[in-house]
């Protein structure tokens, strides 16, 4: 029976029962006397069953109370049995339901944490939290193996593993943000790259320290780079090689014949393949020996109308009269790189064009075509040394380009055009 229809029908018989009673005293004493009495002896018993009723309530509220305390403290493993006043047995079952849910959460969380914490342990990936002291949260196991010989490094300070470690690990830390270094001399050099970031955790900043090895894959893009460039050497080479050989044997059987008429245009072509051939070679040689960069004062407007004299290019608004510092030299070959790419696009050569503007930081030269264009495959490997579309491409006009700009503190970026064509942006840093 439900508490509250419990209650009811105690008021009910206590009221029905005092006034019997009071009708039956009435017949040995006064009236109310007799009312006094009857209430009185009702009352009692009333009282008596109350007690009776509400002392196992007073034991489900401590066992409610105890249990919201135990989920407090992250205890989820209590449950309350009750069986009495329907109502009462309604709230009990909730209450068991939120506990087996917790329960559950709880379970998933700790499977999902123990997940988590396997693979940060196993990965070869050094791990570092650190706390805002720049103390140490965790350290998995990489990190170990890499700063404590294996111990564990919580608590230990960020700069006392740094000064335990080799120098090149400590000064790549200091000269912040992400990088790569080297760890060993040349013949066990170890390269690593360096990654931090900042978040909040529980309120407090932490930074997160990764540290990857990345010597294996960078020696296997090594041999395939290499690879690349032997095979693109000894193709240029057989392509000269060969009609050299075979134009040499030519012209010795032309001379013991007498025939010196051929002979000239079999030296010709010789000299021509030669000449390829050093070009070829100087190209490689140039780009493996790129120096350093060296500034002087340098007008735009001379050095735009310096490279007309030398290709054809029409120029899209006014080229501002300002003066910048950067290496003639090394910026001429790269912008004759780009607009003989132009040219050599199947643009039209009234629609290779040269646009120079103030960008937010810097200023921005555009090498604009007609031609082409490239697809998304082409666009994007077509920075990378000796990649080249072109059947007698080196594949390293580009990339020349792009290692200038970017020894200058710039960058070269390829876009194709709305209505067709290409446009090769050069932005430099926007000191005058």
């Amino acid at each position: 029976m439900p508490l509250a229809v419990r209650m009811v029908v105690l008021v009910a018989f206590t009221a029905v029962g005092a006034a019997a009673a009071t009708a039956g005293l009435a017949a040995w004493m006064p009236p109310w006397p007799a009312a006094l009495l009857a209430a009185a002896g009702c009352g009692l018993l009333a009282g008596l069953v109350v007690r009776r009723t509400f002392v196992p309530l007073r034991g489900l509220i401590r066992a409610l109370t105890g249990t919201v305390a135990s989920y407090r403290d992250g205890d989820f493993s209590f449950g309350i049995s009750w069986d009495r006043y329907g109502d009462l047995v309604e709230l009990v079952n909730a209450h068991n339901q939120l506990g087996q849910a917790l329960r559950e959460q709880r379970l998933s969380l700790v499977q999902r944490e123990l997940l988590l914490d396997t693979m940060v342990q196993n990965t070869p990936v050094a791990m570092l939290l650190l706390d805002p002291g720049r103390r140490v949260v965790l350290g998995n196991l990489a990190a170990r193996r890499m700063f404590g010989n294996g111990r564990q490094l919580e608590g230990r300070a960020l700069d006392e593993l740094l000064g335990e470690a080799p120098a090149a690990v400590g000064e790549a830390f200091a000269r912040g943000g992400d990088g790569m270094f080297t760890v060993g001399d040349e013949d066990h050099e170890e390269i690593y790259h360096l990654a931090r970031r900042m978040f909040r955790l529980n309120g407090r900043p932490h930074e997160l320290v990764l540290l990857r090895q990345m010597t294996a894959e960078l020696r296997r893009q090594e041999v395939q780079t290499w690879k690349k460039v032997i095979r693109v050497i000894s193709h240029e080479l057989n392509n000269s090689l060969a009609p050299i050989a075979s134009l040499a044997h030519s012209g010795a059987e032309l001379l013991r014949r007498g025939q010196l008429g051929k002979l000239p245009l079999a030296l010709a072509t010789i000299e021509e393949r030669t000449r390829h051939l050093e070009g070829f070679l100087r190209d490689y040689a140039r780009f493996a020996k790129l120096p350093a960069p060296r500034d002087e004062p340098v007008s735009l407007a001379r050095f735009i109308d310096k490279l007309r004299t030398q290709v054809p290019f029409a120029i899209e608004g006014v080229v501002p009269d300002e003066v910048l510092r950067f290496d003639p030299a090394q910026m001429e070959q790269a912008m004759l790189n780009l607009l003989k790419n132009a040219h050599e696009s199947g643009s039209p050569p009234e629609g290779v064009s040269v646009a120079v503007r103030r960008i937010a930081d810097g200023w921005r030269i555009d090498v604009l075509d007609r031609g082409g264009g490239m697809n998304e495959a082409v666009l994007s490997n077509a920075l990378l040394p000796f990649y080249s579309t072109k059947r007698s491409g080196t594949g390293l006009g580009l990339a020349l380009a792009r290692e200038i700009a970017e020894a200058h503190g710039g960058r070269i970026a390829l876009l194709n055009r709305k209505d067709g064509g290409l446009c090769v942006s050069m932005v430099l840093p926007g000191q005058a």
